[in-house]
């Protein structure tokens, strides 16, 4: 959004002095560039959002359990995936199941008289009207637009058959509202379109579709009831940046910043990260949980909290420990138990930012030891956005992995990668900045000597030299591709697809903003949820949520 000269004479004239004028020019820049619309689309919810929708409308006391089929990372992102997920045999029933449960503990004894508005004439027997009153409502929210007549004509049918079938009002809304839990209409966020008052011949997002699209990206979650009642009165079309503005300063962008950075920083892999118990018997499912949480809380206090500079996250000492964690960082925290503390390291201590934490380095290590490799492919990767070609298949790890071997730091053995020729491409790219990290050992153990032999962790990273972990957070608070690629992940995430070619201004107009505003990520994503960008639709595309094709109602598999 561009700031004009009146605006700035305007907000010159409400204060005075040179910290004023600076305060009001510091709010201009580039306008937005015009970018390259995508057609609507259609992405599958994550768990995540599946489990934070349900506890928005039913209460946080519904338990959810199941898993859905599992997403493929694409661009570097699970959240892309979800534009191609589809959902298996397995998985619908595995949803029914969810649904199932999730619908009877609503409509239960315990929940029954909070969560359903009205009550039947006769327990034992239908009665449409209470049944339509209670899906018009809740449909509303699942699907996130107003129920169409016939989707609210199938739901206030099912509830009334089987209520009849079963002589009990409850169980015959409890199997309508699993069947809703099953359509596409709530398992997908559908870009529903509309044509363009402004351009005839074009389309745009209804305004539920935006406030949807809004939600789900800065909360993680579906819109609330206002802000659906907001899109009824066609708000998203008038002013989108006041709800920005609003949601912003709610608790809940602590949600949304939460699940953007556990998709970036690859934390899906704690589901199956695997220790060997002999070598590392201090790891545990429970420091396991509290390596993920720490990640995720230094970062988001870091950068939302306190709205710092995003590249200090590499750099920073403060972090946040329980009793088990601090046992593997072997520091001291005041409280021994599971409750998080604030902690910050002192130079002695070997450790800043996110490269030295017990998450990052336990996940991009084996079983049993460390990897530089894996360590080094993860910071291209996931924190420089650079690709790293796959190993071939016939390398031979075994000049690597020989026990008795006479090298005796990994530094040494990797030698062996260097003078292959099938190897030294890719290696030469990720090992020297993994090297780096072997002051930890597999579950991010501090040490200082690998098999008796004092483990050298100099390199550089792109030109830029260090001797330690910590000079290797400063190379990449320093190089340029640090900045850049999180915000080519905070658009991918956003926008659901990579930048393209044809909006390469646009992208280039997003660096250059997050450098001007201090590279807070804050400001990133305000600059992204006001954007055209984000809600620019291609013209002569449309997109309903009929689209999607139907899967077997629970009433079907009743039968």
């Amino acid at each position: 959004m561009s700031c004009d000269v009146s605006q700035v004479f305007s907000r010159l004239f409400k204060a005075a002095g040179a910290l004023a004028l600076m305060a009001a020019v510091s709010g201009c820049g580039p306008s937005e560039p015009k970018t390259a619309a995508a057609p609507p689309d259609m992405r599958r919810l994550t768990d995540r959002q599946y489990h934070n929708v349900i506890g928005d409308i039913f209460g946080r006391d519904i338990e959810v359990g199941g898993r859905p089929d599992p997403l493929t990372r694409t661009d570097g992102l699970l959240a892309v995936g979800t534009r191609t997920a589809r959902i298996t045999p397995a998985g619908l029933e595995q949803y029914y199941l969810v649904a199932k449960s999730v619908a009877a503990q609503v409509t239960d004894k315990v929940h029954r008289d909070t969560l359903i508005e009205c009550k039947p004439a006769d327990v034992k027997a239908a009665d449409d009207t209470c049944a339509q009153t209670y899906f018009q409502r809740v449909g509303r929210v699942l699907y996130r637009r107003p129920l169409r007549a016939p989707e609210l004509k199938a739901a206030v049918q099912t509830a009334h058959e089987m209520a009849n079938a079963s002589q009990d009002f409850y169980n015959g809304v409890s199997l309508a509202l699993a069947d809703m839990l099953v359509t596409p209409q709530f398992l997908f966020v559908v870009d529903e379109t509309e044509t363009d008052p402004a351009n005839p011949a074009g389309q745009r997002l209804t305004s539920y579709a935006k406030a949807a699209r809004l939600s789900f990206f800065l909360w993680d979650t579906a819109p609330t009831e206002q802000m659906l009642d907001a899109a009824e009165k066609g708000d998203f079309h008038k002013d989108v940046s006041k709800f920005v503005d609003a949601m912003m300063d709610s608790p809940r962008l602590q949600d949304g910043a939460r699940a953007f950075f556990a998709d970036f920083l690859g934390l899906d892999k704690f589901e199956t990260l695997e220790k060997d118990s002999i070598i590392y018997n201090a790891f545990s499912n429970v420091v396991a949980k509290d390596a993920q949480e720490e990640v995720l809380r230094m970062v988001t206090d870091h950068v939302i909290t306190r709205d710092q500079d995003y590249r200090d996250i590499f750099t920073t000492r403060q972090t946040f420990l329980t009793g088990p964690l601090a046992r593997i960082y072997r520091v001291r925290v005041e409280r021994p138990d599971g409750a998080w503390v604030s902690h910050e390291y002192t130079p002695q201590d070997g450790r800043a930012g996110i490269l030295t934490t017990v998450g990052f380095n336990a996940v991009a290590s084996h079983p049993g030891r460390s990897s530089p490799t894996l360590r080094g492919k993860a910071i291209r990767e996931q924190l420089l956005c650079q690709h790293v070609p796959d190993p071939p298949g016939d390398v031979d790890f075994t000049l690597f992995e020989d026990p008795n071997s006479p090298n005796k730091t990994a530094r040494q053995r990797l030698n062996a990668h260097a003078t292959a020729p099938a190897c030294a491409g890719c290696h030469k790219i990720t090992d020297p900045i993994g090297l780096a990290l072997e002051n930890f050992d597999g579950i991010g153990q501090y040490r200082q000597t690998e098999n008796g032999e004092k483990i050298d962790t100099s390199g550089d990273l792109d030109g830029a030299a260090y001797g330690d972990p910590v000079g290797l957070g400063k190379a990449m608070h320093d190089n340029a591709a640090t900045p850049a690629c999180v915000v080519r992940r905070l658009w991918t995430y956003a926008a659901g697809r990579a930048p393209s070619q044809a909006n390469s201004a646009f992208s280039n107009y997003l660096d250059k903003s997050f450098a001007r505003d201090g590279y807070r990520v804050r400001g990133l994503i305000r600059r992204i949820a006001t954007s055209d960008a984000f809600y620019a639709i291609a013209n002569g595309a449309t997109g309903t949520a009929s689209d999607v094709p139907p899967v077997q109602t629970a009433k079907a598999q009743e039968k």
